[in-house]
């Protein structure tokens, strides 16, 4: 709408760094992105064009005071809710700020963090607002927003990663401690240094799956001329559904985990309030959470993405396979583990879509879904060593992800593939002995 065109790659490079810079802040525009998508795909062209010109200026912005409700005599449970758009004033036809809505806040929420971010509980009683999306169907809208917002939740916890590790290797650099070499830093220890390392491949391998989630996002919207450009746009589209919630839940997971080892590499100053290591914790955390939580993603890539007997994810798997062998020659000590690793993966994916038992699935799914997360970061990392010769900082990175990290997707398939019956065999009772 008048913007500049610009592809969703692009855009997501920005929304880490305005994540890392300060998450509260980057939510701001997130928010109203997941509100234009929503009336872009289900508003009537009037609200549309009232709407969405306020929000992309930035003159109005989007809360999520999209409201679920029922209408008098719906059916019960999720079938009868629709949704209502709810603005704060009451517009007027040309779009200026008229008479204060009738809603209020009731309380804040007291966060574990993100408080720059305030959630509160609102009461609606007399409020109006546009129904989007028809009688009954607030459902579909609201899973329009959450699917766009999946991914942009994962690159918020790869931008307060990228925040936290810079924090972290600052001080690595600075804190003088025992009688090391080099620098005479706590960076020189090799425990230290094995830490600093793996944050920043984690960190690599988070964004190049959200990178490559993009871009499969873009390739599907350009759908070109012809036949064979709406095949490659429905591949495209395959792949971007599937990596949607590895992006999302790898991206969040990496947050935690970096945020919470750079609090470790600062020691006691890590654990001191003045220094904001553990703001980054308290903050990241709820992107684990929220617009569906980590295990759903996981449910969602074994519920639904594998629903095609697994055609996006063998896809991948051939393409990681094909691009390790052709390596092979060049940077053999790099390609051989990646192939191997890919052939296990194959090997799990083809017993995971054997399940005709959805919990057998569901309780190896997030082992899964970090297993297919640790096959897809060694491939991006090897393909940057192949980049750059072999040589440099990038081979040297993809060494301690292909020899360090990599190997966790042997105990994670084997987690995957143990099934549900284990779980089943203590009862609740034994588990509260």
């Amino acid at each position: 709408m008048g913007g500049m065109q610009l592809p969703q790659l692009l855009n997501v490079a920005v929304a880490e760094m305005l994540s890392g810079a300060n998450l509260a802040i980057q939510v701001l525009p997130f928010l109203s992105q997941g509100q234009i998508e929503a009336l872009c795909h289900h508003a009537d062209d009037a609200l549309r064009a009232l709407c969405l010109p306020k929000f992309d200026s930035g003159e109005w912005s989007g809360t999520i005071h999209l409201v679920l409700a029922g209408l008098p005599g719906a059916p019960q449970g999720t079938r009868g809710v629709s949704l209502f758009l709810v603005p704060k004033y009451l517009p007027d036809a040309a779009g200026a700020p008229g008479a204060r809505n009738d809603l209020r806040v009731v309380s804040l929420e007291q966060k574990l963090g993100l408080h720059g971010s305030p959630t509160a509980v609102l009461e609606f009683t007399g409020a109006a607002g546009w129904l989007v999306g028809g009688e009954n169907g607030g459902m579909a809208v609201m899973f329009t927003m959450m699917n766009d917002a999946r991914l942009g939740v994962g690159v918020q916890g790869i931008g307060v990663a990228e925040a936290a590790f810079r924090q972290a290797l600052a001080h690595a650099t600075e804190r003088r401690q025992g009688t090391a070499g080099g620098t005479g830093t706590i960076a020189e220890h090799a425990d230290v240094r094995r830490m600093i390392a793996a944050m920043k491949a984690d960190i690599f391998a988070a964004r190049a799956i959200a990178l490559a989630c993009a871009h499969a996002i873009d390739m599907a919207a350009d759908k070109g001329a012809g036949d064979c450009a709406d095949g490659l746009a429905g591949e495209a589209a395959a792949r971007a559904a599937f990596l949607t919630p590895i992006a999302r839940a790898f991206g969040t997971d990496t947050g935690i985990e970096v945020a919470n080892e750079a609090i470790q590499v600062q020691g006691g100053m890590g654990f001191i309030e003045e220094t904001g290591a553990a703001q980054f914790l308290r903050d990241v955390h709820v992107t684990a959470i929220y617009e569906g939580t980590n295990v759903i993603q996981a449910m969602d890539l074994f519920g639904r993405k594998i629903m095609d007997g697994g055609d996006a994810a063998f896809r991948l798997i051939d393409e990681i396979e094909e691009a390790a062998e052709a390596a092979r020659a060049a940077l053999p000590a790099l390609a051989q583990p990646v192939w191997a690793v890919a052939e296990t993966l194959r090997e799990a994916t083809e017993w995971m879509v054997s399940r005709t038992d959805l919990d057998d699935r569901f309780a190896g799914a997030v082992s899964y879904l970090r297993a297919f997360a640790r096959v897809l970061g060694a491939q991006y990392h090897r393909r940057a060593a192949h980049a750059t010769g072999g040589s440099g900082p990038r081979a040297a990175l993809a060494e301690v992800d292909i020899g360090r990290l990599l190997p966790e997707h042997t105990a994670l398939l084997g987690a995957a593939r143990q099934g549900k019956s284990d779980l089943y065999r203590l009862s609740l009772s034994d588990l509260a002995a």
